[in-house]
């Protein structure tokens, strides 16, 4: 059954098969299980080369760095955080990557925008400077870190000082197979009736085979039908600096132990198909390794997971997976204990099947399904909980500091973002998304721009070129007959609906409000007047509060010019009126709010009545909108003082937990439009303060303490994310963003237009005046 999960794109990080390595077969299972239990999730690989060719990779990789070139690594990190990934997966292991104990890796790390989960294949309790050093920044620059036992979380915590918190222990995965009498595969390798012995991995002398042989004399004097099968190609690099040299040490060592035709050796590096029946064929499965220092083996998880008896050495790992009678410890480098090992567990029939039945029992624990689960919620948790530096994260100013400059306006983005139809929804980046075309929504906000900044002085003949644009994509939106307009077009021009939504309905009353009521053009000015008077009537079957809402702010808008307008006025009091209608059903004193959940635009409900209370003498909805404004910024207000607007990922539902993430700007804008209408009302300066406050989100004064202005582009970006900004700058959040900075900078404007000059103003005015004199 396929999951579903809020991570959309992974990309994983390790080495990758067809290279023959452990890491590489577990990133490739680890990937492949995601894939299978995720498939809504898009997941990609960026593997480590140790050979200046590369390898035939499949088509799931996408990017390949080069072990010991450290630019490589920089590129690589260039490119994942192009990739627009939610997170990176790395498999860590010193030996897999350049620079003293595997550095090099940490160079990419430091760049990435993302939360980095790490999987920790070696952990060395005795570590050098450097192993020490390079470990302990990769937990740094880890969200998390995934270790498969339990001594290994116990080292992270001892040995190199990382937070228990930031710890998960998720087994090796391994392949779900059948639990099989091991004589169902005996014929097809021509050993029926025999006792079969089984080793795999990757031939190294740490692996002690040789002691496995040592073993083996006396074993087959009791038991002349034993083989012994060493599965497994001598690992690459032993084989680019000896040769099979070790290979053919062990086959001298059979032949003068006189075991020679009970030893098989099969030096090929199987896939996983082919693995399943070995592991099947045999009635023991044998790890003599050499090394304590083991925190982690895979060929022991394949074939404990499987079923199989094993008697192991007791490095870290064994001693963990197989005490409680699931497996047998011999001493390291001890061959008489494995001799009693091998024979009392092959004479034993009903203790060797008791423990296959224990092991394979545990083991369904460890498949690779509930791996990727387990993943799963490893990376989530990364996402909810960020607490690592790769996040970026800076120290969110506090409210005492200097105040932010507000940035000088600029069309770009806005002229970049519109063609002759209209302005795009959606950006790439910075580059218009033609997929997704236009809509009615955003070209009417973006004419409600264009007026504001009309009424700033900004560039004239581009500026009204791009109103005209805005006006005819309005006006080629109405249907006369319905009295309503379409919303969504595609890139070809052809309307995608019959009928707009009703946000979209009131979204366009507001634009034509503020066009007939602010619009320094007379013909923009007549044809929006001629437009909001047709339309205004089908507003009011509409049934939802923020088309409403919407209405009610071109309504305003519209009375700058027209205030004279009874139609007007009774719809304005009729709307008012439902929105108080809404809020004292609902609101409660810990509840003081229109609706049962905060959702988008919040402040805009409370905005309205604030308005209606100021310029319609409506005092219940003055002290309404101010009530519920009140608590609205109380409850999207950060300790530290910054706005933390209500997250789409969820909202905030009565009695529930509010979502801190998707943070929009359109939830910054509705803020400051009502946070200034309050300040406009009251003259209290607490009010403008808190509008600074919230347009200052938009510069960098948020939960990551990341601007969503990018000075270089004129463009917003779309979103504050758990972990990073949403680097796409659509059409609405640009458009926030710049209604919200005119809204900002006229009220400069008024202010500095009634407050008396100072002292220093007035004597350079003087001075002014003499030299134009």
């Amino acid at each position: 059954m396929s999951q579903i999960s809020e991570i959309k794109k992974i990309a994983f990080i390790g080495d990758y098969l067809p290279r023959k390595c452990g890491i590489a077969t577990f990133t490739h299972d680890l990937r492949g299980a995601m894939a299978e239990q995720y498939p809504g999730v898009e997941s990609f690989v960026a593997p480590v080369n140790d050979l200046l060719e590369g390898y035939e990779y499949p088509t799931e990789v996408r990017f390949e760095f080069s072990e010991n070139d450290l630019d490589s690594y920089r590129r690589t990190a260039d490119y994942l955080n192009f990739s627009n990934a939610d997170i990176v997966c790395l498999q860590h292991e010193y030996g897999i990557y350049g620079g003293p104990a595997g550095s090099f890796i940490l160079s990419l790390l430091r760049n990435l925008r993302m939360p980095v989960i790490t999987t920790l294949h070696t952990i060395l309790q005795g570590p050098s400077t450097d192993q020490r050093q390079v470990l302990q920044e990769i937990g740094l620059l880890s969200a998390r870190l995934v270790v498969m036992s339990e001594r290994g979380r116990k080292m992270l915590r001892e040995v190199y000082n990382i937070p228990e918190e930031k710890i998960d222990i998720i087994p090796h995965g391994i392949p779900d197979m059948p639990f099989v009498d091991p004589n169902f595969y005996k014929d097809q390798f021509g050993v029926e009736g025999k006792h079969v012995l089984l080793t795999f991995g990757l031939l190294s002398p740490n692996k002690g085979i040789e002691n496995v042989l040592r073993a083996l004399p006396e074993v087959v004097k009791k038991f002349p039908n034993l083989v012994y099968i060493i599965l497994g190609a001598t690992h690459p690099n032993l084989v680019r600096e000896h040769g099979e040299a070790y290979r053919l040490t062990l086959e001298r060592l059979a032949q003068d132990l006189g075991i020679k035709r009970h030893i098989s050796f099969y030096n090929r590096f199987v896939d996983l198909e082919e693995l399943k029946i070995f592991l099947g064929v045999a009635d023991l499965y044998i790890t003599p390794y050499q090394n304590a220092a083991q925190t982690t083996s895979g060929t022991l998880a394949y074939a404990f997971g499987s079923g199989k008896a094993v008697i192991s050495t007791p490095y870290w790992h064994a001693e963990e997976l197989l005490g409680d009678d699931r497996g047998v410890l011999v001493p390291f480098g001890d061959s008489k204990a494995m001799t009693r090992a091998i024979i009392g567990l092959l004479e034993d029939d009903t203790r060797r099947h008791a423990m296959r039945k224990r092991a394979y029992l545990l083991g369904r624990e460890m498949v690779w399904s509930k791996a990727a689960q387990s993943y799963m919620a490893c990376f989530e948790n990364a996402r909810r909980n960020p607490t690592s530096p790769s996040i970026r994260r800076l120290e969110v100013r506090t409210l005492e500091e200097e105040r932010l400059e507000l940035p000088d306006l600029r069309l770009d983005h806005l002229a970049r973002m519109t063609d002759s139809t209209g302005i795009y929804q959606h950006a790439i980046y910075s580059l218009p998304d033609f997929t997704h075309g236009y809509c009615i929504d955003d070209n009417a906000r973006a004419l409600i721009a264009t007026v504001l900044l009309e009424e700033l002085e900004l560039e004239g003949p581009k500026l009204h070129r791009l109103a005209e644009t805005y006006a005819s994509f309005i006006q080629y939106a109405f249907d006369p007959e319905l009295k309503r307009f379409r919303n969504f077009m595609g890139f070809d021009r052809h309307w995608l609906e019959s009928e707009g939504s009703e946000d979209s309905q009131g979204r366009t009353l507001w634009a034509l409000g503020t066009c007939a009521g602010r619009s320094k053009h007379r013909h923009l000015q007549a044809w929006a007047a001629q437009m909001f008077e047709r339309t205004l009537p089908s507003i009011l079957d509409l049934k939802s509060p923020r088309a409403w809402a919407y209405t009610l702010l071109g309504i305003y808008e519209y009375f700058r010019r027209l205030s004279g307008d009874r139609l007007a006025a009774q719809a304005r009091d009729t709307l008012t009126q439902r929105l108080i209608d809404i809020f004292e059903r609902t609101a409660t004193d810990d509840w003081p709010w229109f609706e049962e959940s905060l959702s988008y635009a919040n402040a805009l409900l409370s905005h309205v009545l604030i308005l209606s209370g100021r310029w319609a003498d409506n005092p219940r909805a003055f002290e309404i909108g101010l009530r519920s404004l009140r608590w609205l910024i109380s409850v999207q207000k950060a300790p530290q003082g910054h706005f933390r607007p209500i997250g789409s990922a969820g909202f905030f539902v009565r009695g529930g937990k509010r979502a801190d993430y998707d943070q929009q700007p359109i939830e910054a804008h509705s803020t400051i439009s009502a946070c200034l209408e309050v300040y406009r009302s009251t003259n209290d300066e607490t009010w403008h303060e808190e509008a600074r406050i919230a347009f200052e989100w938009f510069l960098g004064r948020n939960d990551l303490g990341l601007s969503l202005y990018d000075s270089k582009t004129g463009g917003c970006r779309d979103g504050l994310h758990i972990d990073r900004v949403n680097q796409n700058q659509g059409a609405e959040s640009t458009l926030a963003y710049l209604i919200a900075l005119s809204e900002m900078e006229l009220l400069e404007h008024d202010l500095k237009a009634f407050r008396k000059p100072t002292d220093h103003e007035t004597e350079a005015l003087k001075v002014h005046s003499l030299a134009k004199a």
